[in-house]
């Protein structure tokens, strides 16, 4: 495959650092002669973008301020990338975070006020930047986001991001409602657990590896880059018959009981 998303822009949300499904996803696309721009929250995480971007001999990458938890920066983040692209054809939405101690336990422990951010930073902020995304896809596009299983079964330690990864996933199903008619396509991806620095969060997460791969199908763990051939499956011309899906990536995990 190659040049599957030439001429398209695509805004990318929530790389964190190499290792993220999101910068696999970023490369994928990139190779695919997309016209890639990323979101960044704080001077640090810029800083570690722009390395590793420049590590992959990647330049003059547009990188964009966003703090997805306040209305008016999404809105003016959306404003510069309508400055500077013009026309949008596909966010990947890569974005969650929850308090590492709510990662652990029991569910019923789970504090209000963790409950309120892990639901605001991990599912409202898909609804918010769809609200801003919209005006900008004026000839049609793709919304894709990141979930994972724990939103369908009670996985140990999951806790309240699988209740958030819950409503993301609901909420996918709602967007593609309301945008289809503009012709946009939303959907989520249901990726296996892969050892990104977030999932590192969750409490015993290499024996979830261990469970995973004795029991999977395809008996191995799913590669970032399978993630993002399917992300790129759908934000490409390949993808537009597919909305308010969400496609398990996993070795087959999912099916079995």
């Amino acid at each position: 495959m190659s040049n599957l998303l030439k001429d398209k822009n695509i805004l990318i949300m929530g790389v964190a650092n190499k290792w993220s499904i999101a910068w696999s996803i970023s490369k994928k696309f990139i190779g695919e002669k997309a016209n890639v721009t990323f979101t960044y929250f704080g001077e640090k995480s810029k800083a570690n973008l722009e390395k590793f971007l420049k590590q992959e001999g990647i330049e003059n990458a547009t990188l964009i301020s966003c703090d997805v938890t306040k209305d008016e920066d999404i809105q003016r983040a959306f404003e510069e990338l309508k400055d500077k692209m013009g026309v949008l054809h596909g966010v990947v939405h890569s974005i969650a975070f929850a308090n590492k101690e709510e990662l652990q336990g029991f569910y019923y422990n789970t504090s209000r006020e963790g409950y309120l951010m892990a639901q605001d930073i991990s599912s409202y902020s898909l609804v918010a930047v769809s609200r801003y995304a919209k005006p900008l896809m004026t000839e049609g596009g793709s919304i894709v986001t990141l979930t994972y299983l724990g939103s369908e079964r009670a996985i140990k330690n999951y806790n309240v991001m699988g209740v958030a990864k819950a409503a993301l996933e609901a909420s996918v199903r709602y967007l593609a409602v309301d945008l289809g008619p503009s012709n946009i396509t939303v959907n989520s991806i249901s990726a296996g657990p892969i050892k990104t620095t977030s999932a590192k969060g969750v409490k015993n997460f290499s024996a979830l590896l261990k469970g995973f791969e004795e029991v999977a199908p395809m008996r191995r763990l799913v590669k970032t880059e399978e993630v993002a051939n399917t992300a790129l499956f759908l934000c490409s011309d390949l993808g537009t018959g597919v909305t308010g899906e969400n496609i398990h990536v996993d070795c087959g995990y999912h099916i079995v009981g």
